[in-house]
């Protein structure tokens, strides 16, 4: 286990934050350290596994996250759901005020697209979807389903208004024996990395 990965079980807030911090810190830059052969890899693992429990789950509008620092790029993946089947959608998901839920926006590949305050394209508008599965992005995480994100609460807040089902999608090097959830954290539903399929709380 990891320095950052084995912080006190119950710490005070300040040393929480801390703690949180180091594991989001460690899991971004071991993620980015990978060389392109091994990220290949674990990606083609991973959409292994997201077949499995998308062929059980059965979802019609999905939604994914743009690959950013180094997190799975699952954009050739879900383009090759997509055109499996003529009554699928895919959304991605859009920042349209500060402190609200996100959005969900049809995408389809080779769409236009604008960037983001942080330089993420997304769908610049269009039709706003209601995705039935959406793939979260993980840096670190938990076997009880909580991750961390960039500390911008979004998709806590969008999961907290959204009846879906939440899979949090990322490289086992970020797997944590704890995130130290907050009180406002939500759990994802399932846990897909490049080992397998994991329900929450079980895994």
């Amino acid at each position: 286990m990891n320095q950052a990965a084995s912080a006190v079980t119950n710490p005070g807030p300040d040393a929480a934050a801390a703690a949180r911090q180091a594991l989001r810190s460690n899991a971004v830059a071991r993620r980015e350290a990978l060389s392109g052969e091994e990220r290949e890899r674990l990606e083609r693992g991973i959409e292994t596994h997201l077949d499995a429990l998308c062929a059980d789950l059965s979802p019609r509008v999905l939604a994914f996250c743009w690959p950013w620092r180094g997190e799975p790029d699952l954009r050739p993946w879900v383009a090759r759901w997509l055109a499996q089947d003529a009554g699928r959608s895919v959304a991605l998901p859009a920042v349209v005020e500060r402190h609200r839920p996100l959005v969900f926006r049809r995408w389809w590949p080779g769409m236009q697209m604008e960037l983001d305050r942080h330089g993420i394209p997304h769908p610049p508008g269009g039709e706003s979807l209601h995705p039935d599965l959406v793939l979260v992005p993980l840096n670190a995480f938990d076997a009880q389903g909580y991750r961390l994100g960039y500390g911008g609460g979004y998709f806590d807040r969008t999961l907290a208004t959204l009846d879906t089902v939440a899979v949090g999608v990322g490289f086992e090097l970020g797997r944590a024996a704890s995130v130290l959830p907050q009180a406002h954290d939500l759990p994802m539903d399932w846990l897909v990395t490049e080992a397998g399929v994991f329900r929450a709380g079980g895994a």
